[in-house]
């Protein structure tokens, strides 16, 4: 049987990275294994996965790639980097923007902890300066390292304790653009933690439009249209 079709290796993505982004994700999923995260609380998801990769899953790790070159994204901002793993998609989506029309790009990448941040550093290095060039990292409070120095938003990637999901938003909502995308993870298997988030998202007045795609647990695509 033929394998997927893989839009990174279609778009020449060199195979040092697509090897690197493979034994990520299979470190990911076998931490996942001793993880029962649905029967955890929020804070208890929050403390359970404080040093774990937790990272968007490969599928739908290739999908924020193609959406991101689909919109010609150049400026996104990832909440909740992890090891960084999805970051490595949004960076090689914006290197390649960048290099098919011209101007600059940065993916704005958010991690809470300083040990994780430290870890994505590396992934990033090991995956090259094509990658590592356009990321911006702040370690902290989010909501405190995203006040200042955001530019016009094409993409915003939530995969975050979910209490920080709608602050988040609405700290981010006044820099995106018409037609910018949101990407939030699990808001199938995560719709009651997502309640207040989902139903913002959702409201009449919003300006978001609002489709749940059936990966697995759920990955909702809004798109800001007021």
């Amino acid at each position: 049987m033929a394998s997927p079709p893989n839009p990174l290796r279609d778009a020449g993505v060199p195979e040092h990275v697509l090897s690197l982004l493979d034994r990520l994700h299979a470190a990911s999923v076998e931490q996942e294994k001793g993880l029962n995260i649905s029967s955890l609380t929020s804070g208890e998801i929050h403390a359970a996965t404080r040093d774990a990769f937790v990272a968007l899953d490969q599928d739908k790790s290739q999908f924020v790639y193609q959406l991101a070159r689909a919109i010609n994204a150049k400026n996104i901002v990832e909440a909740g980097t992890s090891f960084g793993v999805s970051t490595i998609y949004l960076g090689l989506a914006v290197s390649a923007n960048v290099q098919a029309s011209g101007g600059q790009g940065t993916v704005i990448a958010t991690e809470h902890e300083a040990s994780k941040a430290g870890v994505a550093r590396k992934h990033w290095t090991e995956a090259g300066e094509g990658v590592s060039r356009h990321i911006d990292l702040r370690v902290g409070d989010l909501l405190q390292t995203l006040k200042e120095n955001v530019p016009t938003i094409d993409m915003l990637l939530l995969d975050i304790w979910t209490p920080m999901a709608l602050p988040t938003l609405k700290l981010i909502q006044p820099h995106l653009r018409q037609g910018a995308v949101v990407i939030i993870d699990n808001t199938i298997s995560s719709a009651t933690r997502y309640k207040d988030l989902l139903g913002y998202l959702r409201s009449k007045d919003s300006g978001f439009t609002n489709l749940t795609i059936p990966y697995s647990n759920g990955l909702e695509l809004c798109v800001y249209s007021p």
